[in-house]
């Protein structure tokens, strides 16, 4: 699944741009022009938010302060602001980066992979409450004991993993998991999810990992 960027950006102009430029690089973008539109638009199906300060109705500090305190979504304060001690109080929000404008588009893409790595979405490693999934060796471990999973298993905790703000539907994971499968439906998504959680549950009884949207799909528990 496609990385979705929150842009709050009240200028159209720079708001056109950047979503031509988000969009080029292949990511999906949402789009607010005010800091209330922005809480507004704002969902679990965020990745990132590329966030103006000078916004109207709430201002970029307000959006860090509200947002900050729901998940931990990767922002970057996007502004002509240079002054130091500025920056340093945004970071203190909950900031996780700062561009000045006019800024390289190309530093900015730079910029998102890195927040977008950290965050888990490019990353060999994906963590979670106490589960660690090796992308590169197919392994799994939760509360520090080794997991063994099929690999469709495999496949479907990694995808949940990958998107740790997101509801994943049905036919997303299907799509993904099960691409052109004829065999998949949903007593068969429903299976190797309950056998996720029996597995994850034998390691830690104490933690749930995963949870139902009835009639969407899945995500994981915060």
């Amino acid at each position: 699944m496609k990385t979705t960027i929150l842009i709050i950006e009240d200028d159209k102009d720079i708001n056109e741009m950047l979503t031509k430029l988000l969009t080029n690089n292949d990511f999906n973008v949402e789009n607010a022009y005010s800091g209330t539109e922005g809480l507004l638009v704002h969902n679990d199906n965020i990745n990132l938010i590329l966030l103006d300060l000078m916004l109207p109705g709430k201002n970029g500090e307000d959006i860090i302060k509200e947002l900050k305190g729901k998940n931990n979504v990767p922002i970057i304060v996007m502004s002509a602001i240079e002054d130091v001690n500025k920056k340093i109080d945004l970071f203190s929000l909950g900031a996780n980066d700062y561009i000045t404008k006019p800024f390289n588009n190309d530093e900015l893409i730079a910029r998102i992979k890195v927040q977008l790595r950290d965050n888990n979405t490019f990353s060999n490693i994906l963590k979670f409450k106490d589960i660690e999934l090796n992308k590169n060796n197919f392994s799994v471990k939760c509360n520090n004991k080794e997991i063994s999973f099929t690999k469709k298993e495999f496949e479907l905790l990694k995808l949940l993993m990958e998107n740790q703000n997101q509801t994943l539907t049905k036919s997303a994971i299907f799509d993904t998991i099960w691409n052109d499968e004829n065999s998949a439906d949903d007593n068969t998504l429903n299976v190797h999810i309950s056998k996720i959680k029996n597995k994850l549950k034998e390691c830690n009884s104490n933690e749930e990992y995963i949870e139902t949207v009835w009639s969407i799909g899945y995500r994981l528990k915060k």
